[in-house]
């Protein structure tokens, strides 16, 4: 299976989002799975090539299952129609920093960071911002990060609207110590997944990420 077709078994599960639709289609899925995988393994073996972090992580620990957690939504369609692919240093840990790809037609993008940590894993990021900030701040305004990221994400939702508790409100670094996600992101064409050489091309996207990711796990890995 090629990228189009993967991606149209996509579009089509999203008009089908029902067991008896996905269930007439296993052939499909199972096509769709080695397509999945593949493309993950192929992406990997480009991103140990400058984190060796990745080292021991193998295709199925970036994956994602197709089903869906319905269990608090409203929503009650039980399979996910997008793609995503999750590599991060601690396989078990979903809030190890790391590099994320997603495909969703219309929607696809890349990104990195730790998205919404613990409460402790938060604080002690604060804690790593709040004392050498300026080490963030290089990583931030470097051009390959700038130009490509612009800066850290900032989701609704997500950042404090006043300085969190015991941190000085002056401090220089108070619009990074605010947000409760250390993320990056950008936007990328669907069409891009077409691309024969599009693992290596991504790879050396999110190489820009590395910088940022050692910094969070530095904080992360610090002992107090």
């Amino acid at each position: 299976m090629h990228a189009k077709e993967a991606f149209q078994f996509l579009e089509e599960l999203k008009e089908n989002n029902n067991t008896e639709w996905f269930h007439s289609q296993k052939k499909r899925y199972e096509d769709y799975k080695k397509f999945y995988h593949g493309l993950i393994a192929a992406v990997l073996s480009e991103l140990k090539k400058w984190d060796p972090t990745l080292e021991p992580l193998e295709p199925k620990h970036c994956t994602f299952r197709i089903n869906r957690d319905i269990r608090f939504s409203k929503d009650k369609s039980p399979y996910k129609t997008n793609m995503g692919m999750w590599f991060t240093q601690n396989k078990n840990h979903k809030n190890s920093p790391g590099y994320y790809i997603h495909y969703e037609k219309g929607a696809s993008f890349i990104a990195g960071g730790v998205w919404c940590p613990e409460p402790d894993q938060l604080k002690k990021i604060r804690k790593e911002i709040e004392f050498f900030y300026e080490d963030l701040e290089a990583i931030v305004t470097a051009k390959a990060f700038s130009d490509t990221f612009q800066t850290l994400t900032r989701e609704e939702g997500n950042v404090l609207k006043k300085a969190p508790k015991d941190v000085d409100p002056n401090h220089p670094a108070i619009e990074f110590l605010k947000l409760k996600s250390f993320t990056a992101a950008f936007p990328i064409q669907d069409n891009a997944f077409d691309d024969p050489d599009f693992h290596t091309k991504i790879a050396q996207q999110l190489a820009v990420l590395k910088p940022f990711n050692d910094f969070l796990r530095r904080g992360l890995t610090t002992e107090d």
